[in-house]
């Protein structure tokens, strides 16, 4: 099972090093598979559970595979007070997900992100790291359908 992993094999597989690997993993593979997590039980020397506890206490490790478009909404102060909630609305309507989800065909995950660090443009999305700002109904929509030709 570590050979599907062999990149663990750059760090020392003592019990402290559970974090980084999980990194490591999750940066590589865009998320954290249960086979990841067995892996990281043996590799560590460590029980399944206290893998399973370290992932669940951090909220940086993601257990749902992303879809190909990663559609991060940010909820930062501004893009708050200027619609995020509705935006969140629109996006889970249209794709039929809600936060932390990703779709059915594997095509779109919805994330809320802290900042994006665009509040001049807020409300803001990002989708696989390209902004899109000033959002309102109409726009949200058409870059979701966008991307969704693009398949």
């Amino acid at each position: 099972m570590i050979s599907t992993f062999a990149y663990l094999e750059e760090i020392h597989p003592e019990k402290g090093n559970i974090i980084k690997g999980l990194q490591l993993i999750q940066q590589k593979e865009g998320y954290l598979s249960q086979e990841a997590l067995d892996t990281c039980s043996d590799y560590f020397s460590v029980p399944p559970a206290e893998v399973e506890g370290v992932v669940t206490f951090y909220s940086q490790f993601k257990r749902v595979k992303p879809g190909k478009y990663r559609v991060s909404v940010c909820d930062g102060t501004a893009c708050h007070i200027k619609g995020t909630p509705l935006i969140l609305d629109w996006i889970s309507t249209a794709l039929g997900i809600d936060d932390g989800e990703t779709d059915a065909d594997g095509l779109f995950s919805l994330e809320t992100v802290a900042c994006l660090g665009c509040c001049s443009l807020a409300p803001v999305l990002s989708v696989n790291g390209e902004i899109f700002g000033n959002l309102n109904r109409k726009s949200t929509l058409k870059i979701l359908k966008k991307f969704r030709r693009q398949g």
